[in-house]
């Protein structure tokens, strides 16, 4: 079944990263057929952002990558990536849009500005099914047990289709894979940041500022908007060492504001 499986892979932390690398390469060994375009450097925390004033090169890259693999080193952003593959790079439309392995956790509110996350997104919007992979550590260098878990998921997958295409946003918590406690499908936590702007100055004597925020997992449950509140957050189970599966959709209305707009305002 993987050698008629053709999957799209791209990330934020650049073509060259181990995560993407480990990745791509366990996918191939399990016989998926891959292509890879990522962004020629690390392009972090860039959303859904797109190229639209400049060019956008791209350039294939070897040697680092299974010699099945077609990877592509690309100018642009995350979101660039996935859509040149998907309009321009790809003879046919892939079985799976995959992004990661992203160095650090993606959780909360950090999927509104992750480049990993809106580069599976930009997947889903094409009706493919996507998914985002993160590592929770911005230290932890062993991508082997997100990426043997990636392939047993893809498998799944395979043996009972999503019942439509969607984002699944997973991640892994940095652990050895004795030591992860399960796996839990949850709905998106809060995870806020503390802005911090450090006011530095060049060797002119020109200000800049630097940002540098402080993380906080917020304790408390956040709106639910009709979502079983018994369902764990992604926060709080990757806090138990679970990976977490969080199903994402880029439709941001907020069906409780619908109804109270409909019931009390604007009549006539």
């Amino acid at each position: 079944m993987q050698e008629n499986c053709r999957i799209l892979i791209s990330n934020d932390d650049g073509i060259l990263a181990l995560g993407v690398r480990t990745l791509a390469n366990r996918l191939a060994d399990a016989g998926y057929t891959i292509t890879v375009v990522c962004p020629d450097r690390e392009r972090s925390a860039t959303g859904h952002g797109l190229t639209i004033h400049q060019p956008i090169r791209v350039d294939p890259v070897a040697d680092v990558y299974h010699p099945s693999i077609q990877a592509w080193a690309c100018s642009g952003t995350p979101s660039d990536c996935v859509k040149l593959g998907l309009s321009a790079l790809l003879p046919q439309p892939p079985d799976f849009v995959l992004s990661g392995i992203n160095q650090g956790a993606n959780l909360g509110t950090d999927v509104l500005y992750s480049g990993t996350v809106s580069a599976a997104m930009e997947g889903a919007i094409e009706g493919i099914p996507s998914l985002a992979f993160s590592l929770c550590s911005f230290a932890h260098q062993d991508f082997a047990v997100a990426a043997d878990f990636a392939v047993e998921f893809l498998a799944q997958l395979q043996a009972d289709p999503l019942p439509h295409p969607m984002l699944l946003n997973v991640n892994i918590p940095p652990v050895p894979k004795a030591e992860i406690a399960g796996v839990r499908v949850t709905r998106q936590g809060l995870r806020r940041y503390i802005e911090q702007f450090e006011q530095r100055y060049d060797p002119r004597g020109k200000g800049y500022y630097w940002l540098a925020g402080e993380v906080v997992e917020d304790v408390e449950q956040p709106p639910h908007c009709g979502v079983d509140p018994d369902i764990p957050t992604d926060v709080e189970a990757i806090r138990d060492r679970y990976i977490t599966i969080t199903p994402l959709q880029y439709d941001l209305s907020d069906t409780q504001a619908l109804q109270h707009f409909r019931t009390d305002h604007f009549h006539g």
